[in-house]
């Protein structure tokens, strides 16, 4: 049955996938009258999605080979189109753009530094440093999202900023923290 219990997890991050298009356009669109509060909601619901469809799957023992491979994607897309759509309307220039390159950038090397390890039999385990990171990416692309749509709120945009420019500087360290562990399976 496609839709039993047990594929709850694989929907979830199925529909974070489905999702992050549908933000991506909202945000290029640069409306403030609904774009940036509708494009926040989802982004919302998806980075949410994101906790519960591998709680869900190791609460119910229902850890699937696709579920493995989509959930990192699920994530990488989500965060990367979202930096891409904001990147065509942000004003923050070099502020924005650099650590947003940085995030960008250490996702594919990572990201294909874990492919060639597969094939090795090695697997890079998410670390609870990684988990941080991708925790301050979500809560810096969602204050940037947000302060178009929410002006009254002071500041929005200078804590999406800072928050960006964290998330950046642990994507070094854990991406250095990959790498370094990778060259000793290297041969």
């Amino acid at each position: 049955m496609i839709f039993a219990v047990k594929a709850i997890p694989n929907w979830m991050t199925i529909g974070r996938i489905l999702a992050t298009p549908v933000v991506a356009v909202l945000i290029w669109m640069d409306s403030t009258d609904f774009g940036y509060a509708l494009a926040l909601a989802l982004f919302t619901l998806a980075s949410v999605t994101d906790f519960f469809d591998g709680w869900i799957a190791r609460r119910l023992n229902v850890v699937s080979p696709l579920g493995e491979m989509l959930d990192p994607i699920a994530d990488k897309m989500l965060i990367g189109c979202a930096l891409l759509a904001l990147a065509n309307v942000t004003k923050a220039g070099w502020v924005f753009l650099v650590p947003a390159l940085v995030i960008l950038l250490r996702e594919f090397m990572i990201s294909g530094l874990r492919e060639y390890l597969a094939k090795r039999s090695f697997s890079a385990p998410v670390t609870a440093l990684a988990k941080w990171k991708t925790t301050a990416q979500i809560l810096a692309v969602g204050f940037l999202i947000g302060a178009p749509a929410f002006p009254v709120v002071p500041f929005a945009a200078e804590t999406g900023l800072v928050l960006l420019w964290i998330a950046a500087v642990l994507t070094v360290q854990t991406g250095y923290g990959y790498i370094r562990e990778a060259l000793r399976h290297v041969a």
